[in-house]
């Protein structure tokens, strides 16, 4: 059997992988869907994510190269002729994730055998709802990637804002992955020009309106359940919750 990888999207997945499943891990901590995401080269990009991040929260620039950088500097160095898992989740913030890690891999040598696995059924708590012999069974349920420039197109429409670019790639692969048009609808949902906030925004007036009421907890709750197709935590909702509650 060829060497295993196994791109996770997380801690927590980390935290609950099947011993039984054979490999190396390597952990994907970032939140690609928010902040500067420019950079002519890997070296810049990396520098501008430091930035954002320890700014918005108040992490340090070194937190980033030694946590996050550092695991993106694993997958440019996995060798060929072996098997790359990529376990993402079907929502935005995955998706996001997941089109950069490709562009990664597509990059150098085209002698890669990459998969994909993920939730047979897209829900709330994603990878987090399976025990260890679901996870190990969607392992083996992993999607053979045959055309990873595909992928490639997507994370470069995403960053350079190319919003019918970005729908149209996904239109072209949405017969065998239908979730990543959902995603990249939901993207464009959240940079409609003809509103002044966009889909996540309006959500939680409405959610704030219906409720009646302004507290966080509740209102994340409930954000969470109508609107799982952006996989947002409670700190990228927090921060659109401030821009409601200022336009409320």
């Amino acid at each position: 059997m060829k060497k295993q990888y196994h791109v996770l999207n997380g801690d927590a997945l980390f935290e609950q992988f099947p011993k039984s499943i054979e490999g190396s891990l390597i952990i994907i901590r970032e939140c690609l869907v928010e902040g500067n995401v420019m950079g002519a080269d890997l070296k810049e990009f990396f520098n501008s994510r430091a930035q954002f991040l320890s700014e918005k929260y108040s992490g340090s620039l070194q937190d980033y190269y030694d946590k996050v950088a550092s695991e993106f500097e694993k997958i440019i160095a996995i060798e060929e002729d072996c098997d790359i898992n990529l376990w993402f989740e079907d929502d935005l913030f995955w998706q996001v994730n997941f089109w950069f890690v490709v562009s990664l891999l597509n990059q150098g040598s085209s002698n890669k055998n990459v998969f994909l696995v993920r939730p047979m059924e897209h829900s709330p708590y994603g990878f987090g709802g399976l025990s260890a012999s679901e996870l190990t069974s969607i392992y083996e349920k992993r999607i053979h990637l045959n055309d990873l420039q595909s992928f490639e197109d997507l994370w470069k429409s995403f960053k350079m804002n190319e919003l019918n670019q970005l729908l149209a790639k996904a239109k072209m692969l949405s017969t065998k992955f239908p979730f990543i048009l959902d995603a990249a609808g939901a993207h464009r949902d959240r940079n409609l020009s003809n509103e002044i906030n966009g889909r996540p925004v309006q959500a939680l007036l409405e959610i704030m309106n219906e409720l009646d009421t302004e507290e966080f907890g509740l209102v994340f709750q409930e954000f969470c359940k109508r609107e799982s197709i952006y996989g947002f935590g409670d700190a990228q909702v927090k921060t659109l919750y401030d821009i409601a509650i200022n336009n409320r």
